[in-house]
């Protein structure tokens, strides 16, 4: 940390990466980019801002009606009362207590789901977990807003964990390049999403490695509503939302019918192909799944879907899937379907073909590791056995006793009392917040650990300062880079900011729990304990890295364990020899068919893939809501992270709205204007862009601005998910389905 009034630079890293930091005093002064990284994020500019911003929360604070009271409504506009630390530390631990004894501990929600810090140690979803488990467990989530879907359903098909494959398994971008003679991209692969990765990428090159492949020669094609998905040099077919696995099958039906699929792929190496061919050809419902068909639903001329299928069948193709096709009703379809695409052309297991899923969903797929894992505090074990689909946390309050189907089991929402929130913030991330804003008054009391008054701990009872990582001592290394970093003090804590370690010991201690939960560390010992954890797994694999006190001397230092070229993996072994190296599914094969799928009678989710429309997409546009609504994610940030400042800055608020020109001179709205967008879930205001860059009939509003108004008011910053629909993806995954929403737009005259 810097002396005082010293002018000091060094380096630290992020979910965006690393950068170098100027300090002041006990101030960030200024950033800039760190000199190895190729493109390096423009997110940190807002960092100087954010960290001294005047929506800190300077003390712990309790909300003025539940501490007179214990009253639920007023969360979100009660105003709030700043205690001491010990006082505010009492009360809190106090009432933790009481649900506990009272209710048990499954009545307590450990949310804490987001990104938190970059840092190993400081990670405030491990340090919530840990504590909650140290003092009887909680009701846990499962899965990710990003993935939740794609984690239900791939299990079934392809037999592993969806991030083993997504993250080990396929192919890097030195193999895409070197072998891949087509890349069709459903959902695009946008490297503005690549910025960011759990735990920080370094280098990002996901942009330079796209532009090597299409300068080499390779037909990219970027399957999606939007043009900018994909850099120029992409071939572009406009997709409606949700349409995607109108399209996959119109495709299989050409490989089909044309006599190009690998018929002897399909017989050795996948099951229940037999049971879906029928559908496809339209002998069990009556309609074939030609081009035709496919058309008027996705929006692409059968001419172009045949050309496609034959050169898909003509060439190394791999198929890559955005993480975004998941994120809708049934987006368990377009997943399980790209995976029966991939084995019709029959070259899952080659270099350069097959399938792949989330390149450019964020930094660090594509890049080629020796697993290098460690440095992860230990979270315990939960004696709570109760979860919910991460996705399901406004229904489970809504509803505490009922019944729902997920993956095969008939479960039940537990009755929360009590929810606890560090590191991240749902009224950022979930959907219909208006609905979710009514659904949090339920529950007896909500505490939340926070650097800033982001939504969530505006609609809090018991809020606790929290430092941000540039205000403590933590490592910095992601599973998907080869960079490893020190992250040094660089600024004292701003207000009474504490750690969240710091919080949870207090609290531990005050409920009979701190040993468990220290085990007689300070904070610098576990970051020592871990670090020679991490030397050591290192060292077993062949890896050398320096001692902690000399990394503190360099900073940071780049690790030998990046792998170049072709890496057989999973699908390499299972492709040599299915009998011997089988795949973890129940056949041991590809599940076209899924006969477990099929046992548990989904009508939203059958035995083999399917064309299930949306409830809402342009298939179903009506007069008041025609326009389908697309919410990617933001550039200029990590989700809502550092929004305080970029909120302050002129021309930054609200957030953009593109649209079509069609779409726009049919409302008499021109670039810039000042608009609505509505739907009977809520409202929010947005600036109007008009570009041709985006398909017809549909309009695309980036996340992270933090939610503002309640109570049918207009959201004043642009936050989409006032606007989307709170349903599962289906009963299978519960995902999170947020491309899934219908809206319209209209001028607002100043």
């Amino acid at each position: 940390m810097a002396d005082n009034g010293q002018r000091q630079k060094r380096v630290t890293t992020s979910h965006w990466g690393a950068f170098e930091v100027v300090t002041e005093g006990d101030r960030i002064v200024a950033t800039g980019p760190f000199a190895p990284d190729p493109a390096p994020s423009s997110i940190p500019d807002a960092l100087p801002a954010a960290v001294h911003h005047h929506t800190r929360v300077a003390r712990p604070s309790v909300r003025r009606g539940w501490l007179k009271g214990r009253k639920r409504a007023g969360r979100g506009s009660d105003d709030f009362v700043e205690l001491p630390w010990d006082e505010a530390l009492d009360i809190a631990a106090a009432e933790i207590d009481r649900i506990r004894r009272t209710h048990g501990n499954e009545a307590i929600y450990g949310g804490s789901y987001g990104w938190a810090s970059a840092g190993r140690f400081h990670h405030a979803q491990s340090q919530a977990h840990r504590f909650l488990n140290c003092i009887g467990g909680y009701t846990s989530s499962f899965a990710s807003y990003s993935t939740g879907c794609a984690q239900a359903i791939i299990p079934h098909v392809l037999g592993a964990d969806f991030h083993d494959i997504g993250y080990v398994q396929q192919d890097g971008w030195q193999t895409i390049h070197d072998h891949s003679e087509t890349l069709v991209m459903f959902g695009g692969v946008n490297a503005k999403n690549a910025q960011v990765s759990m735990g920080g990428i370094t280098e990002h090159d996901t942009g330079g490695w796209l532009s090597q492949i299409i300068a080499k020669g390779t037909a990219c094609y970027n399957i999606g509503p939007q043009r900018s998905d994909a850099p120029e040099g992409c071939i572009w077919l406009p997709v409606r939302p949700g349409s995607d696995t109108a399209l996959m099958l119109a495709l299989a039906y050409v490989l089909e019918t044309e006599g190009l699929a690998d018929q002897a792929f399909l017989a050795r190496y996948t099951a229940g192909y037999a049971r879906f061919r029928p559908y496809l050809m339209g002998e069990t419902d009556g309609t074939a799944k030609t081009p035709a068909w496919a058309a008027p639903l996705c929006g692409v001329p059968p001419e172009v879907i045949i050309a496609l299928a034959r050169r898909m069948a003509a060439t190394r193709t791999l198929i890559a899937v955005a993480w975004s096709l998941q994120r809708a009703e049934h987006g368990e379809q377009p997943y399980w379907m790209a995976v029966v695409l991939a084995a019709m052309l029959g070259q899952i297991g080659l270099p350069g073909g097959g399938i792949g899923f989330g390149y450019g969903a964020i930094g660090g797929v594509g890049k080629s590791l020796i697993g290098l894992t460690g440095m992860t505090l230990s979270q315990g074990q939960n004696p709570v056995q109760t979860f919910i689909p991460v996705a399901r946390v406004g229904d489970m309050l809504r509803n505490p006793g009922g019944s729902y189907a997920f993956n095969g089991a008939e479960r039940r929402y537990p009755d929360i009392r009590l929810v606890y929130w560090a590191g991240g913030n749902p009224f950022h991330h979930h959907q219909d917040l208006n609905a979710l804003h009514e659904a949090w008054q339920r529950p007896e009391t909500v505490i939340v650990n926070e650097p800033w008054w982001t939504a969530t701990a505006k609609r809090a009872d018991i809020v606790f300062p929290i430092t941000t990582s540039y205000e403590r001592e933590d490592i910095g290394r992601s599973n998907l880079d080869d960079y490893l970093f020190h992250m040094p003090q660089l600024v004292p804590p701003v207000g009474e900011a504490r750690d969240d370690y710091a919080v949870f010991a207090e609290l531990a201690e005050r409920l009979g729990a701190g040993p468990a939960f220290t085990e007689g560390r300070s904070a610098a010992d576990w970051i020592v304990h871990l670090y020679a954890d991490y030397q050591e797994r290192a060292a077993q694999k062949g890896v050398t890295v320096p001692d902690l006190d000399t990394l503190r001397s360099q900073n940071w230092v780049r690790l030998p364990i990046r792998e170049e070229g072709w890496r057989p993996g999973l699908f390499t072994r299972f492709r040599a020899d299915p009998d011997a190296a089988p795949l973890p599914t129940l056949s041991g094969r590809i599940e076209i068919f899924s006969e477990t799928i099929d046992s548990f009678g989904y009508d939203d989710c059958p035995g083999h893939p399917v064309w299930l429309p949306p409830s809402e997409w342009l298939g179903a546009a009506t007069v008041q809501a025609p326009l389908h609504l697309v919410s990617p994610q933001p550039a200029d940030k990590l989700h809502s992270q550092l929004e305080s400042a970029l909120a302050d800055m002129p021309g930054q608020r609200p957030v953009t709205l593109k649209m079509h020109p069609a779409d726009a001179e049919a409302r008499g709205v021109v670039a810039g204007d000042l608009v609505r967008v509505f739907n009977t879930r809520g409202a929010c205001r947005a600036r109007a862009a008009v570009s041709d860059g985006i398909a017809r009939g549909v309009v695309a509003l980036p996340t992270g601005a933090w939610f503002g108004d309640t109570g049918g008011n207009i959201d004043p910053d642009g936050n989409p998910n006032v606007l989307t629909k709170d349903v599962g993806t289906s009963q299978l995954g519960q995902g999170c389905s947020a491309h899934t929403a219908l809206v319209d737009v209209a001028r607002i005259d100043a």
